[in-house]
């Protein structure tokens, strides 16, 4: 799995989002973007998931063009922004039902995933009434539940206490053992500087060096 981006520009109105960002990322690698918020963490992650499409330049996986020659990434498990569940449904409910799209996996790899992450899957509790850190590790599980190639992680840390931070860190350890490429960011330079094989810090849509 290769990601390569060349001479990525985004521009939104009269305002310059990401401009002239080239970068490489292969498999067994976790790499990390940090910068405050605006800084065009997010807007990049959306362009190499394919749900925006760059002004000037590409994204290419495994050498497919995104926006050309594919619409989105094959095998890849994604987490931006709020995780939008059913508030009414279980976290189980919830990936079943996700997971029911690709119709890939079955209720055991899902309940697998859950307990992956540390959550209860027999728990019946809905998720509009999970705290912010349960909500943000069940986001993380339908990130990896499919057992994605490719992990594209906004701000993964999000609302966990520091055993959860710990947790999550072991298991994108293991994953990235397992031969995977995993791209992370936080406004939190120090949590990516202790995980990450390579940190690119971001400021006004440029990496910084």
């Amino acid at each position: 799995m290769e990601v390569s981006i060349e001479k990525l520009g985004l521009i939104i109105g009269k305002e310059h989002i990401l401009d002239e960002i080239n970068l490489h990322m292969e498999s067994g690698h976790i790499y990390g973007f940090a910068g405050r918020n605006g800084s065009g963490k997010t807007m990049l992650m959306k362009c190499i998931c394919g749900f925006i499409r760059p002004t000037d330049g590409t994204v290419s996986v495994d050498g497919k063009v995104i926006g050309q020659d594919v619409d989105f990434p094959d095998s890849i498990g994604i987490l931006i922004e709020t995780p939008g569940f059913m508030t009414h449904w279980t976290g189980v409910h919830n990936l079943s039902y996700l997971a029911s799209i690709h119709n890939k996996i079955g209720k055991k790899e899902i309940c697998d995933t859950i307990q992956r992450v540390g959550l209860d899957p027999g728990l019946k509790k809905s998720v509009g009434k999970y705290s912010l850190g349960m909500r943000q590790r069940l986001g993380i599980a339908q990130a990896i539940m499919e057992d994605p190639k490719l992990l594209v992680l906004d701000e993964p840390f999000n609302g966990l206490d520091a055993d959860g931070v710990e947790e999550i860190r072991e298991l994108l350890q293991t994953y990235r053992n397992e031969g995977k490429l995993i791209i992370l960011s936080s406004h939190m330079k120090e949590d990516l500087e202790i995980l990450c094989d390579e940190v690119f810090y971001m400021d006004k849509g440029q990496i910084k060096k």
